[in-house]
């Protein structure tokens, strides 16, 4: 009987170790899988807040993944022999068919270019998980193809290619393969990296030709929405998707006065969520996208305006943004890098997250809840968005 509950108790054990270890499988031990859905991606980590967990960027659907472990929700992605990735459960699915190859040769490059973007397509035997970055000064896209290894001995580039000035390429390590593709502008104008077939994609498109309000098509997303109330006020009670929809209001007639086009993401109280939100602005593909929330804090003493970018070479649009905010005798709470928000994320098209102002603070909501505020909100984002436009016409192309 004794033996019995030792063994007992040692399985009570080994089940509770099961549950709490985040890598659960043997080393030697793994499945291979597929991503799936429009908008799968790769976390660093476990880490989470209520933006969710730190990400390595998103995927393509259908991507080939080895599956070393889980924790909770997530799945261990082995990506490199040195260089681990999670990503949701929902996202991956189980395929018994394909086997990992010993090696992934690169084959034939290509770039070229279009109408209203430029191309460079990668030759690879299966397709195999990436992550892309942007870099200034120079400026530049870098794309990591994991599980690679570089049998490229030419690469063919045709003079139609209008921003791609040339591309190269490292063996970081065993099984990372970096691609470095040189621009011609200093501003980004989005990216997008994906397969056709097996062949990895990345399209990098042109910078606008005329660098006016009245050539562009500008997307804007009023936060929150429907049942999602966002913050309220703390003394006024005013819901901040109501306030977010008002600026948004104004700020799209001031943009329509300067002759730009106006995309909206919810034109009304319509609860939409974030997901759809981003799939809609994919499929039109916008000149560049500002969404527009108000700030709140559980200390009321915390105040000031803020703008929010992701990638590096989107941060002079932020910057732009909060230099004239700050003319509304706002405090300034700071212009935020590495935002992980839903709207910072894509990298197709040059984006922004505008925070107004606290909620949460009695001097900033008595300022919010003033239409006449409001409205000048709106006419420091558009002097914003001239001034960003403004600086990159006197920019020099990249020799």
């Amino acid at each position: 009987m004794n033996g019995f509950l030792r063994a007992f108790v040692g399985v009570i054990i080994a089940f509770i170790t099961l549950l709490t270890e985040p890598c659960l499988s043997q080393t030697d031990t793994f499945f291979v899988a597929r991503s799936t859905g429009k908008l799968a991606h790769l976390n660093y980590g476990l880490g989470s807040d209520r933006l969710g967990g730190a990400r390595i960027g998103s995927i393509d659907s259908l991507v080939l993944l080895k599956i070393t472990a889980y924790h909770k929700e997530l799945y261990r992605v082995e990506l490199a022999s040195n260089f681990t990735a999670w990503i949701p459960k929902n996202m991956v699915r189980p395929d018994t068919i394909t086997p990992l190859p010993t090696q992934n040769l690169t084959g034939a490059w290509r770039v070229w270019g279009k109408e209203q973007a430029d191309y460079l397509s990668v030759s690879l035997p299966e397709r195999l998980p990436y992550r892309s970055w942007q870099e200034v000064d120079p400026s530049k896209i870098c794309v990591e193809i994991f599980g690679a290894t570089s049998n490229t001995n030419w690469i063919t580039q045709l003079k139609s290619a209008k921003e791609i000035k040339y591309v190269d390429y490292q063996q970081v390590s065993d099984g990372i393969f970096r691609i470095t593709i040189q621009l011609k502008h200093r501003q980004h104008w989005g990216h997008s990296v994906y397969y056709a077939g097996k062949r990895l994609t990345v399209k990098v498109r042109h910078q606008p030709a005329l660098l006016k309000l009245k050539n562009l098509t500008v997307a804007l997303d009023a936060g929150h929405g429907g049942t999602n109330l966002g913050a309220v006020g703390r003394n006024s009670g005013i819901l901040e998707k109501n306030l977010n929809l008002s600026i948004v209001g104004f700020l799209k007639s001031e943009l329509e006065k300067k002759g730009a086009v106006v995309l909206l993401t919810r034109p009304s109280d319509t609860l939409i969520n974030n997901s759809d939100r981003v799939l809609q602005m994919r499929q039109l593909l916008p000149d560049l996208l500002i969404s527009v929330h108000n700030n709140a804090a559980s200390d009321s003493a915390v105040d000031g305006t803020s703008t929010y970018y992701k990638h590096l070479g989107f941060r002079g649009l932020s910057q732009k943004l909060l230099d004239r905010l700050l003319e509304l005798d706002l405090n300034e709470y700071g212009n935020v890098g590495s935002f992980n928000f839903a709207f910072n994320s894509p990298t197709e098209y040059p984006n922004v997250l505008v925070e107004g102002a606290f909620m949460s603070n009695p001097s900033d909501e008595k300022r919010l809840t003033d239409v006449g505020f409001q409205k000048k909100m709106a006419k420091k984002i558009v002097k914003g968005l001239t001034d960003w436009l403004g600086s990159i016409r006197k920019q020099k192309l990249v020799k």
